[in-house]
């Protein structure tokens, strides 16, 4: 059975960091590409970060990029995002996905899915 367990969320000041964990289980991060994904309230779920089998590519949202840094331990089959100079428009619940070899920024293309964590980010 596979499962993504998200911790590491919480609330910080803007301008601050979190670091978000995707523990994974029932699968090798080794074969699957992972992803990081957010949904605020009454918005869509949106693409946020993504790296893909290999670990040799990784894929940012625009309005993350150069803040977020997506990484993974394979020893520990564990995901990763760094958020840095976090700002009040990410706050958002944020879900780690996987899928199996490459990337994609389509939360349709992930076939797993973890419970969430929730980030908030005050002004």
């Amino acid at each position: 059975q596979v499962q993504l367990v998200e911790s590491g969320g919480g609330l910080v000041q803007a301008g601050g960091s979190l670091r978000l964990s995707c523990a994974a289980s029932g699968l090798m991060i080794s074969r699957y590409a992972t992803g990081w994904f957010r949904q605020a309230p009454g918005k869509e779920r949106e693409f946020v970060a993504a790296i893909d089998w290999s670990g040799g590519s990784t894929y940012y949202a625009d309005s993350v990029k150069g803040r977020f840094t997506i990484s993974r331990d394979t020893a520990k089959n564990t995901v990763y995002l760094q958020m840095n100079s976090l700002k009040p428009e990410d706050t958002a619940v944020y879900y780690c996905a996987a899928r199996y070899r490459l990337g994609s920024s389509s939360p349709h293309d992930y076939l797993y899915w973890g419970q969430g964590t929730q980030v908030t980010v005050s002004s």
